[in-house]
């Protein structure tokens, strides 16, 4: 075993962990991660399961999706900052313990007020495991290795997304929507007992626990309100049609105010909640900025075309998930590649590369129409995510370029932080957009459908005549036919909207093609940089 691909002692002479191989460490803290990610996308297809069961109306089950989210986009920011306080791999451990018990009682909730509390409480444990595993791979794997490292980190997040609805649906047509919950626990066990026994803080960061921490009292209070008055506009606006709301216009003028006192607390505070001035490194600030973005477009589409194939085609979510699953095999796939190729060439080159497939890939899915097949859903959704890991990646390992090392957790929570972010603005904005789209596609769709257009009302006279043969009434056949005739008109602008929606995600993503050439190379010296002490 080289010593690129070791963890070594921290001196000789000096008592240290075991040489373990990074490999199994990426492997060990990848396992809790994958079932977190995968456990926020696979609720969503058992909510309907879950409002029958514990006689909830559809509106109140969404705050199951809902009071997750708020939890874990809470506690994400403050992850660097309790992982130095408490030390890493305890911070870790105890939030994979909270993750498996609050799922156990997820499974067990006889309420929803009850299930939402034990989310609570589940989102408090998930959201901490992203960056905390991520911080552990930059200390794990030399700078030179690093860049397949997260290609295993990059399997969890991209993939397990992918894989959740198909899983989700079939778990809950075939058994019941608690065993969404139930197949944590051992997954959880499993985890804690691995993470005992390979995972170790490296020196640098013991000593750094057991340093003397002014806590931050008023920067937690402005993440707990900013964050989480933030995640409920982002998830409730459409829903409640935004500013017409009242709820939602004092909430987002309440995260408002909280995060601007946020920025001011951590920029002037000497122990920080989030160290908002490593945003002064250049390449950090740049990765954050592209984690932002990839959130957006990642999340957006990932949400997108489910909703289509339901909504539109009339699948069912294990078939929509089935529509997906071939993405998420190609992304497990280009993982390695993309890990390689970051390793062997320049990897800003690399990034500009996978900006540029992803805005193809975006381009090609805006062709989609209205009774497209199966097989070209499949192949829009592939072609849409080659180019991600291309992206991913380098964005990972050029984060911690220029960076000391015992900020490497806030380097961690901050970008997976801005990446969330990314991930539920984009949702939001893309499920606006879509929604105010097919209201422009309808106004003009509806225009022409008038007895004044030739084509309509050959078509109007083809469908009455067809229910008139059936057995109807001239007026009865006329009013279903009008009634079909709307129904093309809505399924139509709808599909219209959709493809302008990833117009309008391939444009975003075509404007940042030049952009990673102002982050840096890694130096030599850093680039020779060996693994942290464990």
């Amino acid at each position: 075993m080289t010593r690129e691909n070791e963890i070594t002692n921290p001196s000789p002479g000096t008592a240290g962990p075991p040489l373990i191989n990074p490999w199994v460490v990426a492997m060990t803290v990848t396992l809790a991660t994958f079932m977190e990610v995968l456990d926020s996308s696979i609720a969503n297809v058992a909510l309907p399961h879950i409002a029958g069961t514990l006689g909830a109306s559809p509106e109140e089950s969404t705050w199951v999706i809902t009071s997750y989210l708020v939890s874990s986009a809470v506690v994400l920011p403050m992850s660097g900052w309790l992982s130095n306080l408490v030390g890493r791999k305890r911070f870790y451990m105890t939030c994979v313990t909270i993750f498996t018990i609050s799922s156990f009682l997820c499974a067990l909730a006889p309420s929803l007020p009850m299930l939402i509390f034990f989310r609570i409480l589940q989102g408090a444990g998930g959201g901490g495991l992203q960056p905390t595993e991520q911080a552990i791979l930059a200390d794990t794997f030399s700078a030179k290795q690093r860049a397949m490292g997260f290609a295993m980190y990059g399997v969890a997040i991209l993939v397990a997304p992918a894989i959740g609805p198909t899983l989700g649906g079939w778990i809950t047509d075939n058994y019941s929507w608690h065993w969404i919950f139930l197949i944590n626990v051992p997954i959880g066990i499993l985890s804690l007992i691995l993470t005992q026994r390979i995972v170790f803080d490296p020196a640098y960061l013991r000593n750094l626990a057991k340093s003397n921490f002014r806590v931050d009292y008023a920067g937690i209070a402005l993440i707990v309100v900013g964050v989480g008055f933030l995640q409920f506009v982002l998830d409730k606006g459409q829903e409640s049609d935004w500013f017409a709301s009242d709820a939602i216009l004092v909430s987002l003028i309440i995260a408002i105010v909280a995060l601007v006192l946020l920025v001011i607390r951590e920029l002037t505070h000497e122990n920080p909640i989030m160290d908002l001035r490593l945003l002064s490194k250049r390449n950090f600030a740049t990765a954050a900025t592209f984690s932002f973005v990839l959130g957006m477009v990642l999340n957006g589409s990932t949400i997108l075309l489910p909703q289509f194939l339901q909504n539109d085609l009339g699948y069912t979510a294990q078939q929509a998930g089935m529509a997906l699953s071939p993405g998420a095999i190609v992304l497990a796939l280009m993982m390695p590649v993309a890990g390689i190729l970051a390793m062997k060439f320049d990897p800003r080159v690399i990034i500009a590369s996978g900006f540029a497939l992803t805005a193809f890939g975006l381009f090609h899915a805006s062709n989609v129409y209205y009774g497209v097949s199966f097989s070209t859903m499949v192949s829009y959704r592939v072609i849409q995510v080659i180019g991600i890991p291309l992206i991913f990646i380098p964005i990972s390992t050029l984060n911690y370029v220029g960076v000391p090392r015992n900020k490497f957790n806030q380097v961690s929570g901050i970008s997976n932080f801005v990446r969330n972010l990314g991930g539920g603005i984009g949702i939001s904005l893309l499920n606006n957009f879509i929604a105010r789209q097919d209201q422009v596609h309808r106004s003009a769709l509806t225009a022409h459908t008038n007895h004044a257009n030739p084509f309509f009302e050959r078509q109007l006279q083809g469908m009455t005549q067809n229910f008139i043969a059936m057995g109807s009434s001239q007026a009865e056949a006329t009013h279903r036919a009008l009634a079909q005739l709307s129904a093309q008109v809505n399924l139509q602008s709808n599909v219209l909207s959709f493809a302008s929606s990833f117009w309008v995600l391939g444009f975003l993503i075509l404007f940042l093609i030049p952009l990673p050439f102002l982050m840096r190379r890694p130096s030599p010296e850093e680039a020779k940089e060996t693994a942290a002490v464990h």
